[in-house]
């Protein structure tokens, strides 16, 4: 998964959309733009029920139903079904649209020019938004923006680190605020949807998939960040989903290339992996979740996206009663027959939404004979479309009030709170975790030389000197900024060992797990290459901050001091 950063103020507009479901089978510096997306949501696009501060999808089933009464099969097959296509020209997207009468695309990178600004997105998300014409509910724009390692939006969105570091501050109101700050900067870029954030509960380095994108190894942990991150993107007005029930964190394989098999059962999961899911189903802030590519137990080659056993699960031991999508289906975990096969075999299997098939056209062409033919009932079919449709009119209405309210607040110059770039130094100052060493750097220098990757030098040199502190090749106190470079034919572990013996000061730049064998006095972790972190850490070397972070995750042998 790619990364990219950058730093934008964000804003507000009112937006189009979000996600419900239930079951039926058995079952790089500061970029300031102003938003061009400003138009005006269609009159026939707009619901007609009206957003209360506690709405929620459901308050607009009565009204999703209405629209999906008069839907034809092209239409209901389209509803069910959030496609993709090729390259960057979005018409291509916006012709899928129309043509299969889709519930809307998902922007990946490969849709996005490199260096990509924000007019660009925008302009992309607006053909998108008309694309779908007059028909009562407005087009979903998905996008996976959870922040570090994914961040699909690119230079074009604000940059924000992935959910170990809102684990490690362990901050709920914090991460509300950043999240927030997340979806209304999407909304501004046109997207409606953002599938994050990660209720997976990881198991550290061994988890290739997942990693820091998961809060933690603690369930509670996690479902605490899950739930703040779930309030956050809710008071925005953004749709957003749980993922990847029925837990992807405990496996040493990636969905992405192959099909990856739990070694428990779903009541063994329970316990654990579920946990995340079942409180936010309980606490009912989650507005969709995500199954994933994950096989179990008992058939090793079915994915729990196709896998009715998996829904069911969902549905009656989580007690979800939102609306489900797959993870994408054009993942290598997912092998099911011919073009669009997949498709008929999640909605069948009970999902609701089925996202990314590999071929968007013979995906709603294969819905469309799976209901001609009986293979999808059409009650099921509309059920499913019921609920896609209502999350999108609970969007479409909460966005519109939060821009509404802002806008308000904005003229009659009320203090908002801090700003964007405060509100991320305060989630990096509070994640600085300290695996080795002293809460307070025991003796504060002011130069320091450093070794990493070129780009991680250059962030660190930057940060440092906003803060105060010189960076010199002279300097006694050393820092390694861990990944760094590997010299000729070397390891990572031989890189590990060279820099242990070399660094008085080591920063893992994203699991902390990296630091494992480094003999430094001081070992530092920031969960990511962002900016913000790296000045949390030259303000400690300066000795203007405390490290008030706590560790998510074991790491063996490591002996952290409590800082909290």
């Amino acid at each position: 998964m790619a990364r990219t950063s950058s730093i934008v103020l964000a804003g507000l507009l009112a937006g189009a959309l979000t996600l419900t479901g239930c079951s039926r089978a058995e079952t790089d510096g500061p970029q300031e733009q102003s938003s061009p997306v400003a138009a005006e949501t269609p009159a026939a696009n707009a619901p007609t029920t009206s957003a209360q501060p506690d709405a929620r999808p459901a308050d607009f089933t009565d009204e999703a139903a209405g629209i999906v009464a008069e839907m034809d099969d092209t239409a209901l097959a389209g509803a069910v079904i959030m496609g993709s296509y090729d390259g960057t020209d979005a018409a291509a997207g916006a012709q899928l649209i129309r043509d299969h009468q889709l519930a809307g695309v998902i922007v990946m990178p490969y849709n996005l020019p490199q260096d990509v600004d924000r007019q660009t997105v925008a302009s992309m998300t607006e053909q998108f938004r008309t694309a779908a014409g007059e028909r009562g509910w407005q087009t979903m724009i998905g996008v996976d923006q959870e922040g570090g390692p994914v961040t699909r939006a690119g230079s074009a969105a604000v940059e924000l680190p992935p959910l170990m570091a809102h684990g490690a501050a362990d901050d709920p109101a914090l991460t509300s605020q950043i999240t927030a700050l997340q979806g209304r900067d999407l909304i501004e870029l046109g997207f409606t949807t953002d599938f994050a954030p990660i209720a997976d509960v990881t198991v550290g380095k061994d988890d290739p998939a997942i990693s820091v994108r998961s809060a933690g190894d603690d369930p509670q942990r996690v479902s605490s960040v899950v739930e703040a991150a779930v309030t956050g993107y809710d008071e925005a007005g953004i749709i957003s989903s749980l993922k990847h029930f029925p837990g992807h964190g405990a496996l040493t394989e990636d969905s992405h290339e192959t099909l990856p098999v739990s070694q428990k059962s779903l009541g063994e999961l329970a316990d654990r992996d579920f946990v995340p899911f079942a409180d936010a189903a309980e606490a009912g802030v989650a507005t969709s979740m995500m199954v994933g590519h994950i096989a179990l137990p008992d058939d090793e080659t079915l994915p729990a996206s196709l896998n009715p056993k998996a829904y069911q699960a969902l549905r009656e031991d989580v007690g979800f009663e939102g609306l489900i999508v797959t993870d994408a289906l054009n993942m290598g975990a997912v092998t099911a027959g011919s073009p669009g096969q997949e498709t008929v075999r999640a909605l069948a299997a009970g999902a609701d939404l089925a996202l990314l098939p590999p071929d968007s056209a013979a995906a709603a062409e294969a819905v469309r004979t799976a209901l001609s033919d009986g293979t999808l009932k059409r009650e099921d079919l509309k059920e499913s479309a019921t609920r896609v449709v209502a999350a999108q009119l609970w969007q479409t209405a909460v966005a519109g009030q939060t821009g509404a309210d802002q806008t308000a607040a904005d003229e009659s110059g009320e203090d908002s709170g801090p700003g964007e770039d405060e509100q991320r130094q305060q989630l990096a100052d509070a994640a600085l975790t300290v695996m080795a060493g002293e809460c307070r750097f025991a003796d504060p220098v002011d130069e320091v030389s450093v070794t990493g990757s070129d780009l991680g030098v250059k962030a660190f040199t930057e940060a440092a000197e906003d803060a105060g502190l010189k960076v010199t090749d002279s300097a006694e106190t050393t820092v390694a900024l861990v990944p760094g470079p590997l010299l000729g034919s070397e390891t990572v572990k031989q890189a590990a060992e060279r820099n242990s013996t070399t660094a008085d000061v080591a920063v893992a730049l994203s699991g902390p797990w990296e630091l494992e064998g480094f003999d430094s006095g001081t070992q530092l972790a920031i969960y990511d290459d962002w900016q913000p972190g790296m000045t949390a850490v030259a303000r400690y070397l300066s000795g203007d901050l405390a490290a008030t972070g706590s560790l998510p995750v074991q790491i063996e042998g490591a002996d952290p001091p409590d800082c909290s």
